[in-house]
C-alpha cells in the first residue's frame, strides 16, 4: 500500500494544461502535498502536525501548521500554488484537521479566500 493519497485530478489551471494532467497528491511520509503535472512533481505543500512541534499541545491530527509552498519558477505566476493551496485545504476539511498557517503565501490565499477561515485554529 503507497503512503501517497490522491486527492485530486479535476483541478486545471488557467492555460494549456488539460485538467487531468494536473493531481495533488498527499504525501504523509514527507509531510507534504505534492502537485504533479503529468509525471513530474511542480510543486509541493509542506505540512507538520502540531503534535510534534515543541511548545505546541494539539493532540494528533488535530492541528496542521502549512508551513511553506513551493512551485518550480517555470510554473509560476500560472495559479499553481493556488491550487496547491485549495486542495490542501479540502483535505483538511474532508481530514478534520484545523489548520494554522505559517506560510505567507497560505496566509495571502485565506485572505482572498476568506470562506476558508472556518479551517484556522483560534488561540
Amino acid at each position: 500500500m503507497s503512503d501517497m493519497e490522491h486527492i485530486s485530478n479535476s483541478a486545471g489551471p488557467s492555460g494549456s494544461q488539460a485538467a487531468t494532467e494536473l493531481h495533488v497528491v498527499d504525501n504523509p511520509a514527507h509531510e507534504r502535498f505534492d502537485l504533479w503535472l503529468g509525471d513530474e512533481i511542480i510543486g509541493i505543500l509542506g505540512y507538520r502536525d502540531e503534535d510534534d512541534i515543541p511548545g505546541f499541545t494539539a493532540k494528533p491530527g488535530e492541528v496542521v501548521a502549512f508551513m511553506h509552498t513551493v512551485v518550480k519558477e517555470e510554473h509560476g505566476g500560472r495559479g499553481m500554488a493556488a491550487i496547491l493551496v485549495r486542495e490542501g485545504l479540502a483535505a483538511a476539511r474532508v481530514r478534520g484537521w484545523r489548520v494554522r498557517p505559517i506560510c505567507t503565501y497560505v496566509q495571502r490565499y485565506l485572505a482572498a479566500h476568506p470562506e476558508e477561515n472556518d479551517l484556522l485554529v483560534s488561540d
